[in-house]
């Protein structure tokens, strides 16, 4: 016959050997599932800590970022045009009119993107590089696109001749900045020593800016290929992308109507570089330009719709404190350290003198 099996134990067992082999319950009175479970969330814990300890830190400058805020990063003002680059200035544009709340981070071109690039944004911890990708994410994530109303058509128009002016006539801008590094400095009336918040001499800034700028921007230009080009054919590119842009835009406010696309803010980001040169700068573009009335009063009501506050921004900041300034206070203290201790040698004089006569007459 088959032993009989209670809790699975034989039944010849003896009664000493039942009670080693049955599980003694605590003494807290806990069931023996809540022992285990009480076990296994103890040996958790200090697991769970270690991971709340290792948990990285956003990788970004801005680390007490306020959510849903865009941190742009871009080059300085100048006092002519809020950047000098038009793909800062093309995404900037693109945030005021897209109604995107955003803070300009005035970092004194201190950092740049883990492309090595200018301009880029950090969203909630988050580093967004290009301005392609920038305008292209902040679309998606609050569904702001200023092309909504093109048709199929239109958008096709408006993808070629964002590429015609951002791979060609922005070229042409570049090439003559790293030809004449020199105008660009007087042209935009750019103050290297502000920009920077360094104060190492201006005339040694503009060289180094001269020397470093003006190489690498011909490297660039020679790698594109335009750069291989004479000016005047090189200027030529210049004008012909300046009459298509005209040609196109003709008697209408914006490039596709009333209302701005993304087209409209690509453009004038890069007609700006040239509109707003100081006329004391000659520059044949500029000049170009300005036989396009069309494209000057483009440029004109892009600034009216996003920039009210044009002249604020653009305004020059103050040169940074000197050496001198600094130690002028310091100096002032102390003449009046010894404007003190002159008085009170004054006011010790006559009762010295009193002195004096009393021994005399003592003797």
């Amino acid at each position: 016959m088959a032993t009989e099996i209670t809790n699975n134990v034989p039944e010849n067992t003896t009664e000493k050997e039942k009670e080693l082999k049955d599980d003694t319950p605590p003494d807290n009175g806990q069931t023996k599932e809540e022992a285990a479970s009480g076990d296994k969330t103890e040996a958790k814990a200090p697991e769970e800590k270690k991971q709340e300890a290792t948990q990285p830190k956003p990788n970004v400058h801005k680390i007490n970022f306020e959510k849903d805020i865009v941190y742009l990063y871009q080059f300085s003002r100048t006092p002519l045009l809020p950047s000098i680059s038009p793909y800062c200035l093309k995404v900037e544009t693109w945030l005021r009119l897209a109604g995107i709340k955003y803070e300009n981070v005035d970092h004194k071109a201190r950092f740049r993107s883990k492309k090595g690039q200018l301009p880029f944004i950090e969203l909630n911890g988050e580093e967004i590089a290009d301005s392609a990708f920038i305008i292209k994410e902040l679309s998606e994530k609050n569904n702001k696109d200023l092309d909504a109303g093109l048709t199929p058509e239109q958008r096709v128009i408006s993808h070629a001749m964002i590429s015609m002016i951002e791979n060609h006539l922005s070229w042409v801008i570049l090439w003559w900045r790293a030809k004449y590094p020199d105008s660009v400095i007087k042209g935009y009336q750019v103050n290297l020593q502000n920009a920077l918040n360094t104060r190492l001499p201006n005339p040694i800034l503009n060289f180094c800016y001269k020397f470093t700028s003006g190489r690498k921007g011909m490297k660039k230009a020679k790698a594109h290929g335009i750069g291989v080009h004479s000016q005047e054919e090189i200027l030529e590119f210049g004008k012909n992308d300046l009459r298509v842009l005209s040609d196109l835009l003709s008697d209408k406010p914006f490039f596709f109507g009333d209302e701005v696309t993304l087209l409209d803010v690509v453009a004038f980001a890069n007609l700006a570089q040239l509109h707003f040169i100081d006329k004391a700068v000659t520059h044949e573009l500029r000049d170009a330009l300005d036989s396009f009335p069309n494209l000057a009063g483009l440029v004109a009501r892009v600034k009216e719709r996003a920039y009210p506050d044009w002249e604020e921004l653009c305004a020059a900041e103050p040169a940074p404190p000197k050496k001198e300034e600094k130690e002028k206070p310091e100096e002032q203290e102390k003449g009046k350290g010894d404007e003190k201790e002159l008085e009170k040698e004054k006011e010790k004089e006559p009762e010295d003198k009193e002195k004096e006569k009393e021994k005399e007459k003592e003797k």
